[in-house]
């Protein structure tokens, strides 16, 4: 598996972000956003570390170039709160393991804060590769679930769910 670096999402990470608004990378997360959507996503990934509510990373290899995102964040879920977590990774570096170290590496900073005992991941059910880094980094799935992502449209997903008190 290839080491990755996962550092808080700064204002110079837009660029990222936009290069993530790809439609091979959107595809299973409602397409890609408007331009305007991906300026106020960005707002909120370098405001959320601020919140104490979660945090959003850029994904970093060796070489210091970026290869994605990670990060989690506040949600209740079944009257329960807990974390969900969420990430992205650009085509060219996909397959390599990047999402699974980096899910990792991203649940260690959730579990570190000890506030909640439980994150989940929502992966579409027909989108292999994220059920594959659930699977890999140690997530139990609990079954289908109806989930509504993005806001306003509902998508069948499993609903993948990691201890943080472990």
């Amino acid at each position: 598996m290839t080491a990755v670096e996962i550092r808080l999402w700064g204002p110079d990470d837009l660029g990222l972000l936009r290069r993530l608004n790809a439609p091979e990378v959107r595809h299973h997360t409602g397409g890609p956003e408007t331009e305007q959507q991906v300026l106020a996503r960005h707002e909120r990934y370098v405001r959320l570390a601020g919140t104490g509510q979660g945090g959003m990373f850029t994904v970093v290899l060796p070489d210091g170039s970026k290869a994605g995102s990670v990060g989690y964040w506040e949600r209740v879920w079944h009257d329960e709160p807990v974390y969900e977590m969420g990430w992205a990774i650009l085509p060219e570096h996909q397959g390599r393991g990047l999402a699974t170290a980096a899910v990792r590496a991203v649940v260690g900073e959730a579990a570190a804060r000890r506030l909640r005992r439980w994150a989940h991941a929502y992966p579409s059910v027909d989108h292999p590769a994220s059920n594959a880094v659930c699977r890999k980094a140690g997530f139990t799935l609990l079954g289908e679930t109806e989930f509504e992502y993005p806001p306003g449209h509902l998508m069948r997903s499993h609903d993948w769910r990691i201890d943080l008190g472990a």
